[in-house]
């Protein structure tokens, strides 16, 4: 039960529950569902659902955050960054594998979001996504001290692109790359930014 659930009386975190899993069931099958849709698949009336989640944003995001729970709560074991990071990617992507569809679902909606502002179209709704900032300023917390803050910043920047679903993209539709080869080169990449932010400290002091 989330944060959210418990905030609720029991009849109502369980419709909202119902209509969670109901939504995470049909984004793990590669559907792109409405929240019609998944009243309909819940068996409940299509204003229930509305009740709940008034937008696709704050479906989107309830289903995110159940699918990422683990991940969201993660604490490192390691004092050094390097394997910190990888600790980070090893029990995160196979979590994120797990639930590719609702992880695809959200780059959907944050690309539809863009689009409308690019039209000038007043966006309704907005998916908040901020838990990769924190995570990843964790991981890397060991390097404060070890190299500047700047080119600890740029191992922030440098690894959003490789912690995140966005790889699935590159990776698996472009590539054609399995979940396996996905972590291995995630992996990969992460030495190599670190490795490469220890020697332009080392170059730079």
């Amino acid at each position: 039960m989330t944060e959210q659930d418990n905030g609720l009386s029991s009849t109502r975190a369980r419709t909202r529950r119902l209509l969670i899993d109901t939504a995470m069931t049909l984004f793990d099958q590669g559907v792109f569902p409405s929240i019609t849709d998944i009243a309909a698949q819940a068996q409940l009336s299509r204003a229930t659902a509305y009740r709940y989640f008034p937008t696709q944003s704050d479906l989107v995001s309830a289903v995110v955050a159940e699918s990422l729970g683990p991940i969201l709560d993660w604490n490192p074991s390691h004092p050094d960054a390097l394997e910190r990071i990888l600790e980070l990617l090893n029990f995160a992507y196979p979590r994120m594998f797990q639930h590719e569809g609702a992880l695809r679902a959200a780059l959907h909606l944050s690309l539809q979001q863009w689009a409308d502002r690019q039209a000038n179209r007043e966006a309704k709704e907005k998916l908040v996504r901020g838990n990769r900032k924190r995570l990843l300023h964790i991981a890397t917390q060991p390097l404060e001290g070890q190299v500047p803050d700047a080119i600890r910043q740029r191992v922030i920047h440098a690894l959003s692109l490789i912690y995140g679903s966005e790889v699935f993209l590159v990776f698996k539709d472009i590539w054609g790359l399995d979940n396996q080869e996905v972590q291995d080169i995630t992996c990969w990449m992460a030495k190599a930014i670190v490795r490469q932010a220890r020697e332009d400290a080392e170059n730079n002091p």
